[in-house]
């Protein structure tokens, strides 16, 4: 006797339904995108119990005529496609007919629709996937589907779920993502008879971010739209202040459906890799906008997963288009004014306002000013910090040595302490030479150790620590490019570690570590593109053992990989490496073939993308070492050259571990501030 058995179609249906519904939000994400692809533009969002006794999801689409009702619930039925070829192309969010078959079969549903040709609409009741009749009623066009006791018949499934408020929160975030993916329709969301949110359908996504996330988080964000191969990526994405300890704000849309793709995310999170803390995650709403016959919506279930057709296609389009972003877009991160902060008290704050390094306005020093610019002036010498570890010492006032220089009067002398560099011939890679601020506690003067990073900078540590030139004469200064630098005046110091600059209605306040640090790396990643590529043959083939997969991709990509620098062949599962770039040391041959591999036998990046990405970790260590340490006392002329270098550069805005350069307060905060507006 056979042992196979052919399932009875009750049962097949409750296989299936475990599939499309394991929670009200899928229920909910089911219902929606058959709302969306019957035309609606208006939809309301009912859940009660989290979902669980009560879902109602009423549009203005087209509704369903009489005699489609007892079908629509019936497995494989739909509207979306007619043939196999209808595959594909598809344009809808729903095509597969098994949505309203599989709710059916584990819960009481009723569906009340009319059309606009009808002049009264029909209800279709429904319990545990029976249908139970259809009767005429009156109702506005369009359609509204009522599921009542969720998996009352599947008593096994019933335990799994969550508590009512976190199943309440899975039907929130997903009609968060409907709303995200379609601002010109209006989306109304109600929980227990309160209303969560409601979208415009005002056709304009920041509103919809705003309603949803906020003024805070709408207003960090940056604007994208880059078309690129056919492939058109838009949206916004956060400024690199807007960022999460997840990726639970990352929102991907392709041609309108919310899928989870890694790709993408790889493509945002290594475009922000000299922007953010490499423990944080980028936050975006992106949308994907590609042809549908390069991209395979039919590879997951709950079709939250897509495949393409050419990958990489899709993460250079994406790449670049962040990235030009974040180098051209990215605004200055506001300064939010809390006079005593989160964990000091108004005497600390007191105590710190007098470590402010004011301006010389011709008052007379103090015997303490006197003793401080008398050593200064010593050309050798080095202030030592006297006080004893575990000592508390306040902050005593010194005479800056930044003066105030008006446009009818002579530039003042400053404070000469054996620099002899010239800020006009002066470059990024060079470290400035300063005295030690005498302030207790403030930065553990440690000397740079050398760069032992197995990745070669293009500009070696040995040339960063050039020797001191005697500083050059107006005659002898070669002027750089011209480059308009706007009208600004530098007010003081704080801490010896953060400039005060007033340019036009604002003060920037600067962290001057942070911002050589960024203008540092910014020279040695430009010098890293001009330079030819130029490979070194070496003496032994370095052989990596790879997966099949990997070393596929590897042998596949050799011509890319060769216009880097390397030269390989692939042996079975083993790649052989006979040259690599001048720029890398053998060491790190093997953790960056296996990265490159990885990522481009995954979809999730790029041979070029890859070697930049690594290659920049190894100059955000050398940019460090070299930029200047707050802390330290530096001249006039440094300052003011990494003033104007954050003036007139766009880019200058974070330092490469994303810790903001400079922070803005206007005139009108300030005057808020005192209470004058």
């Amino acid at each position: 006797m056979g042992i196979i058995n052919v399932l009875d179609f009750s049962v097949a249906n409750l296989i299936a339904a475990g599939e499309v519904v394991d929670r009200p939000a899928s229920v909910i994400k089911e219902l929606l995108e058959n709302s969306i692809d019957a035309g609606a533009d208006d939809i309301t969002v009912e859940i009660k119990r989290g979902g669980i006794t009560f879902m109602r999801v009423t549009d203005n689409g087209k509704g369903i005529a009489k005699d489609d009702l007892p079908v629509a619930v019936k497995r494989h039925a739909t509207s979306k496609i007619h043939n196999a070829d209808d595959l594909d192309s598809i344009l809808t969010l729903g095509f597969r007919g098994e949505a309203l078959a599989a709710i059916a079969s584990v819960s009481r549903l009723r569906i009340m629709s009319k059309t606009a040709e009808c002049d009264t609409g029909h209800i279709l009741e429904s319990s545990c996937g029976e249908v139970k009749g259809i009767i005429e009623a009156g109702c506005a066009n369009g359609t509204t589907v009522i599921v009542e006791d969720l998996f009352a018949n599947v008593p096994a499934r019933l335990k799994f779920l969550k508590k009512d408020v976190t199943e309440a929160m899975a039907v929130s975030a997903y009609v968060e993502k409907i709303a995200l993916s379609r601002p010109d329709i209006s989306i109304k969301l109600i929980i227990d008879g309160n209303m969560k949110f409601m979208t415009s359908g005002d056709n304009k996504l920041y509103n919809v971010i705003y309603v949803l996330f906020g003024k805070d988080f709408a207003k960090r964000l940056i604007e994208v739209d880059n078309n690129s191969d056919g492939v058109r990526v838009h949206g916004y994405i956060g400024a690199p202040d807007n960022i999460r300890a997840n990726r639970n704000f990352q929102n991907f849309f392709i041609n309108g459906r919310f899928i989870k793709s890694k790709t993408v995310s790889a493509a945002l999170e290594q475009a922000y890799s000299a922007f953010i803390p490499g423990e944080k995650f980028p936050c975006a709403v992106l949308n994907v906008d590609i042809s549908p016959a390069h991209v395979d919506v039919n590879v997951h279930p709950a079709k939250l997963e897509v495949k393409f057709s050419n990958e990489k296609l899709v993460f250079e389009a994406v790449y670049s288009t962040v990235r030009q972003a974040l180098e051209n877009k990215i605004e200055r991160p506001e300064f939010k004014i809390n006079p005593y902060g989160d964990r000091i008290t108004a005497a600390d704050y007191m105590k710190r306002l007098n470590s402010f390094i004011p301006v010389n306005d011709g008052k007379r020093e103090s015997a303490q000013q006197l003793e401080f610019t008398k050593r200064a002036e010593a050309p050798a010498l080095i202030v030592q910090d006297s006080v004893q570890v575990g000592e508390s010492k306040p902050f005593e006032p010194v005479q800056a040595d930044i003066p105030v220089v008006k446009a009818e009067e002579k530039e003042p002398e400053f404070v000469k302490i054996e620099y002899g560099v010239s800020d006009q011939n002066m470059s990024a890679a060079e470290p400035f030479k300063a005295e030690r601020a005498p302030v207790a506690n403030i930065e553990k003067d440690d000397t740079p150790a050398p760069f032992d990073s197995p990745y070669k900078p293009v500009t070696p540590v040995s040339e960063l620590a050039a020797p001191v030139r005697e500083r050059a004469t107006d005659a002898q200064t070669e002027p750089e490019d011209e480059i308009k630098v706007p009208e600004y005046r530098i007010i003081g110091e704080a801490f010896y570690s953060y400039v005060f600059v007033e340019t036009g209605d604002s003060v920037l306040i600067i962290d001057k570590h942070a911002a050589h640090e960024r203008i540092i790396f910014e020279e040695l990643k430009n010098n890293l593109k001009k330079k030819n590529v130029v490979s070194q043959m070496m003496l032994v083939p370095i052989d990596i053992v790879m997966t099949n997969a990997e070393a596929c991709a590897v042998g596949e990509y050799a011509d890319e990989l060769k216009k880097t620098g390397f030269e390989l062949e692939v042996y079975g599962n083993t790649v052989s490496i006979t040259e690599i770039p001048i720029e890398l040391d053998a060491d790190a041959v093997v953790p960056l073939m296996q990265t490159i591999a990885d990522r481009i036998s995954n979809g999730t990046g790029n041979i070029t993308v890859s070697r930049d990405i690594i290659y920049e970790k190894a100059l955000f260590q050398a940019s460090c070492k070299a930029a200047v340490k707050i802390g330290h006392i530096h001249d006039e002329a440094h300052l003011k050259w990494i003033v104007e270098k954050v003036l007139t550069l766009d880019i200058i805005k974070f330092c490469p571990h994303g810790r903001p350069v400079a922070f803005e307060l206007t005139r009108h905060d300030f005057e808020r501030q005192f209470k004058r507006v």
